[in-house]
C-alpha cells in the first residue's frame, strides 16, 4: 500500500513558475515507477510526466516538454515537478500517481489504467 500526498499547488500568474511535490508514505516506494497527471474544469484527466523508479528516466506530454520537469528524491520518498513558463492553459488539478514497474517509462505510462495508487490532487491557477 503507497499514500500519496500533493503539494505545492497555487495561483500564479503566466509565465511564472511553481513547483509541486508529491510525498509517499508506506513500503517500498522506490520500487514504483511515479507519474503526474492534471484535470482542468469540464475535461477529462491528462498525462503530464513519469519518471521511472530509479529516476533514471523521464517521459512528458507534448504539451508541457521543455517546460515541465520531474525529479525523485527516494530518501524522502517525494517527487517534484517543476512548471516553468506557466500558461493559463496549464490550470487543472494535478495528481501524482504510483505504478509498481522497473521498466523504463514510455508512451505506455500515459494511461491511467496502469497505476496503482493515486493522491487527492493540488490545485494549479494559472491567471493571464
Amino acid at each position: 500500500q503507497v499514500q500519496l500526498v500533493e503539494s505545492g499547488g497555487g495561483l500564479v500568474q503566466a509565465g511564472d513558475s511553481l513547483r509541486l511535490s508529491c510525498a509517499a508514505s508506506g513500503r517500498s516506494y522506490s520500487d514504483y515507477a511515479m507519474a503526474w497527471f492534471r484535470q482542468a474544469p469540464g475535461k477529462e484527466r491528462e498525462f503530464v510526466a513519469a519518471i521511472s523508479w530509479s529516476g533514471g528516466n523521464t517521459y512528458f506530454a507534448d504539451s508541457v516538454k521543455g517546460r515541465f520537469t520531474t525529479s525523485r528524491d527516494n530518501a524522502k520518498n517525494t517527487i517534484y515537478l517543476q512548471m516553468n513558463s506557466l500558461k493559463p492553459e496549464d490550470t487543472a488539478i494535478y495528481y501524482c500517481a504510483a505504478r509498481k514497474t522497473y521498466t523504463r517509462v514510455s508512451p505506455t505510462f500515459t494511461r491511467e489504467l496502469n497505476y496503482d495508487y493515486w493522491g487527492q490532487g493540488t490545485q494549479v491557477t494559472v491567471s493571464s
